[in-house]
C-alpha cells in the first residue's frame, strides 16, 4: 500500500535524500522506468502545467504507465517533488571551486543564475521553502555561495546575514518576475501589453492616482524601453547596492 505523503513508518520524513535508495524492490517492477526518467518527466510537466495541476496520475499518463508503477520508484508525491526540485537546481552554472575570479563577479553570476532558475521554473519558489534542499545540486549551490561570501572578508558572524540579504532578495525578485511572466502568458498578452493594461486600469482609480503618478516618475527615471529592460536595470542596481553594502561592512571591520 502506498504510504501517506511525507511519512514513513509512522514518523515524519525529513528528506528523500536521507532515506537512501528508493524503497526495497520486489519482483515485477515496470520495465522502461527509472527514477531518472520519472524525475525528468516530472520537471517537464511542472514547467508546462504548474504545481497546482501536477499529480502522480497525470505523470503516469505522460509516462504511459499506471500510477502504481511510478510508486515502485518513488514512495510519495512529496519525494518526487523534492527530486524534481534538486534536478532544477542542477541547471545552474556555478563558479569553479578553484576559480580566481573576483568575489563580486562570482556573486553576480550566482545571483543571476538563481534568478534565472526561479523565472524558468516558477514552481521552484514554493518548493524551496517546503523541503530541506539537501540534494546534491542544491548543496553544490550552497557551497558555492558560502565560498564566495567567505572571500568577501566579512567576519564569520556576518556571513549568514550577507547570504540572506543577497539571496532572499533574489528569491523575491525572481519569484515575482516568474509569476508575472506566467500571468502574461495565461492572459495571452506580451509583457508590455499586460503592463500597459494594468497601468491603464489603476490610473483611472482616483484613490491610486498619486501613487501611480509617483511610480510613473520612478519608472521614467530608471529608463528602459521594455518591461524586461526595466527589470534588468532594477535587478542590476539592487544587486550592486547589496555588493556595496558588503564592501561597506568589510570596511567597518
Amino acid at each position: 500500500m502506498v504510504k501517506v505523503a511525507g511519512r514513513t513508518g509512522g514518523r515524519a520524513r525529513a528528506s528523500v535524500w536521507l532515506e537512501g535508495e528508493a524503497r526495497a524492490r520486489r519482483g515485477g517492477q515496470p520495465s522502461g522506468l527509472d527514477r531518472e526518467r520519472i524525475t525528468e518527466t516530472a520537471v517537464r510537466l511542472l514547467d508546462a502545467e504548474g504545481l497546482a495541476r501536477f499529480s502522480m496520475r497525470r505523470l503516469a499518463a505522460e509516462l504511459n504507465v499506471t500510477a502504481m508503477s511510478v510508486y515502485w520508484y518513488v514512495e510519495t508525491k512529496d519525494d518526487l517533488l523534492e527530486l524534481a526540485l534538486d534536478r532544477a537546481f542542477g541547471g545552474m552554472r556555478l563558479p569553479a571551486a578553484d576559480s580566481d575570479e573576483d568575489w563580486r563577479d562570482q556573486l553576480r553570476t550566482l545571483a543571476g543564475q538563481y534568478r534565472a532558475l526561479l523565472v524558468r521554473h516558477p514552481w521552484v519558489s514554493p518548493l524551496a521553502g517546503t523541503f530541506l534542499n539537501i540534494g546534491p545540486h542544491a548543496m553544490g549551490f550552497s557551497r558555492a555561495v558560502q565560498g564566495v561570501i567567505r572571500r568577501t572578508g566579512l567576519p564569520a558572524h556576518g556571513q549568514a546575514g550577507a547570504i540572506a540579504a543577497v539571496f532572499q532578495f533574489v528569491y523575491g525578485f525572481g519569484t515575482i518576475e516568474g509569476h508575472y511572466i506566467q500571468r502574461c502568458a495565461s492572459a495571452g498578452l506580451t509583457q508590455e501589453e499586460y503592463f500597459r493594461h494594468a497601468m491603464t486600469a489603476v490610473t483611472v482609480s482616483p484613490e491610486l492616482h498619486d501613487v501611480v503618478r509617483h511610480s510613473a516618475d520612478l519608472m521614467e527615471a530608471r529608463g528602459g524601453d521594455t518591461v524586461e529592460e526595466m527589470r534588468e536595470r532594477d535587478f542590476a542596481y539592487a544587486l550592486e547596492t547589496l555588493i556595496a553594502g558588503i564592501e561597506a561592512m568589510v570596511e567597518r571591520g
